[in-house]
């Protein structure tokens, strides 16, 4: 049973955040810190993944999705909801998140946010900023422009309506694209003008310990390119084939993710499954371990972006692992324990 020594802890929901770019080690340290297996065990807790690509089934290798065995350690949410074909937008990972904390404290457990999708997370933290109600009209006709002239024309349109919002959107998501395009055409105003910032408050109804690992660049670009060999020994290319033998495709919501969209060329044809001969198959495999371990790096420099001024984020600087995690675990300690039941205490 929970104990609850405070006004404040009847009030709010305890919600640990830890926000961490591709490969930093996520995974390992939500082991050592909530499963009875771990090094540093606090509490139980149950992880709620930010992470916009791990929605999606059959895409295991490609987004490094927790093994079976961590999920029975830690039940995860939020991760295999949707085939490769569905879209998933960042209310539907508020509405849903915020759904999984209530429940996960409500049987005596700590609610634990954790990925590196920034815009997810900061959405989160402050609550969804409120943008005009989607207009199925208006919807509809940037789709067939998107259909007859291309991603790339409508980007280059919105680059000149709205280039903040441009730059954090790929040329190949034409779901946020048409998005973007929307907001501004209902509302007279960028897409990026719409900021998740709740008045410079964070959301009342949670009491957050927000984290931000911190690990230096060239470290973490060394890490990025051992995962990458990792995902390519583990059969990422089996799994992209399989999704392509299954109908889905370049245009599929799933498959434009670093670790996919690099299987396809620029008119959306797969690469690896056209090839003549071995030796042009094994040039395109290179090639895609090439541009994902690019991208990979590209991705990770621009992570932070939303996360920045957030108050009361904890920025954790790289240290020796066992130093890190003791660090991180005492001050877990500290928040929650008037909320929770914590050994010794």
């Amino acid at each position: 049973m929970n104990t609850k020594t405070n006004t404040q802890s009847k009030a709010k929901i305890p919600v640990l955040v830890i926000f961490a770019p591709t490969a930093s080690g996520k995974t390992a340290l939500t082991r050592e810190l909530f499963s009875p297996k771990g090094s540093h065990f606090i509490f139980k807790a149950e992880i709620i993944s930010a992470d916009s690509q791990a929605v999606y089934k059959q895409m295991d290798i490609g987004t490094a999705k927790p093994d079976s065995e961590l999920c029975k350690e830690i039940p995860h949410h939020l991760i295999n909801l949707l085939n490769p074909n569905q879209q998933y937008n960042v209310s539907d990972f508020v509405d849903a998140a915020d759904k999984a904390c209530e429940e996960i404290y409500a049987r005596g457990k700590l609610p634990v946010v954790v990925g590196g999708t920034g815009f997810y997370i900061r959405n989160f933290l402050y609550g969804l900023a409120p943008t005009p109600v989607s207009d199925e009209k208006l919807r509809n006709q940037l789709k067939e422009r998107i259909a007859k002239e291309g991603n790339e024309a409508l980007y280059e349109e919105l680059k000149k309506i709205d280039p903040q919002s441009a730059e954090k959107i790929h040329v190949n998501d034409a779901y946020r694209i048409c998005r973007a395009l929307e907001v501004y055409y209902l509302s007279g105003k960028t897409r990026s003008s719409f900021k998740a910032d709740g008045g410079g408050k964070l959301r009342d109804k949670y009491d957050f310990l927000f984290m931000v690992l911190e690990p230096p660049r060239e470290i973490l670009y060394e890490r990025i390119g051992i995962r990458v060999n990792e995902m390519f020994e583990a059969g990422l290319k089996q799994e992209v084939l399989s999704l392509i033998e299954q109908g889905y495709g370049a245009d599929s919501p799933g498959l434009k993710a670093i670790g996919y969209s690099e299987w396809f060329n620029e008119n959306g044809e797969p690469i690896i499954s056209n090839c003549y001969n071995i030796e042009e198959c094994t040039e395109n495999e290179e090639k895609c371990r090439q541009l994902i371990r690019h991208h990979s790096c590209k991705y990770a420099k621009k992570q932070y972006t939303y996360i920045r001024d957030i108050p009361g984020s904890i920025r954790i600087p790289y240290t020796a692992e066992n130093e890190q995690i003791q660090h991180i675990a005492e001050l877990i300690r500290s928040k929650f324990c008037a909320y929770l039941q914590c050994p010794g205490i």
